[in-house]
């Protein structure tokens, strides 16, 4: 795919990378993708919904009114799905798996997929290192603005130190991972995605 410009933390260029076309040149999967952000999204609901049935609302134990002679139509309980405060038919039940499956080759392609589109619309910043001297917020907004990145922004490194953890943990718009803990989720949903040298060679070396 050619070269892919370098920066070092000041927004200025390094050099140019050359970024592997089997993981950051492919055509996108637009149906694998998708498939893979519904797997995502499903596995992060906890299934604890609950609604109550008639037999487990408060109430209606006794009969409203008799049976016959009142002109009205026949009642057995107040607590029934048709009355105000009744119980719900066919509700949600608690501890429903929302779990999907997706095989190990979709997952990669997913994963590629997303990683391709971030070249494609040029929302991949590559970093020669990502190395914060103090754990202080202001530094590592320095750096974002350095690097152009204002919006939602995925960090991905080769591994994670003390300083990055704590000078990005108050940023709401900022998600830090490693290279191992790569996913088609964040990759999709961040609007920018600032990667270190080291963890585009380690990602290239598993997803190859």
């Amino acid at each position: 795919m050619g070269k892919y410009v370098e920066l070092n933390t000041n927004g200025e260029k390094v050099k140019d990378i050359t970024l592997n076309d089997a993981v950051w040149g492919i055509e996108p999967n637009n149906a694998v993708l998708y498939d893979a952000i519904i797997l995502s999204r499903a596995s992060l609901r906890q299934g604890t919904h609950k609604t109550k049935t008639r037999s487990e609302v408060s109430g209606g134990g006794i009969k409203p009114w008799r049976q016959k002679g009142t002109g009205r139509a026949r009642q057995g309980s107040i607590r029934a799905p048709h009355w105000v405060g009744g119980g719900t038919v066919f509700g949600p039940t608690p501890n429903r798996n929302y779990t999907k499956k997706m095989n190990r080759k979709e997952r990669r392609l997913a994963l590629k997929s997303a990683l391709a589109y971030k070249v494609l619309e040029k929302e991949l910043i590559v970093v020669d290192s990502l190395n914060v001297e103090s754990t202080k917020t202001k530094e590592m907004l320095k750096v974002l603005e350095n690097l152009k990145a204002n919006r939602k922004t995925l960090i991905v490194v080769e591994e994670l130190t003390d300083n990055l953890i704590l000078a990005t943990r108050n940023l709401e718009s900022v998600i830090l991972l490693d290279a191992d803990e790569i996913n088609t989720l964040d990759v999709v949903s961040a609007d920018n995605m600032i990667i270190t040298e080291a963890a585009v060679k380690r990602i290239e070396e598993v997803l190859i």
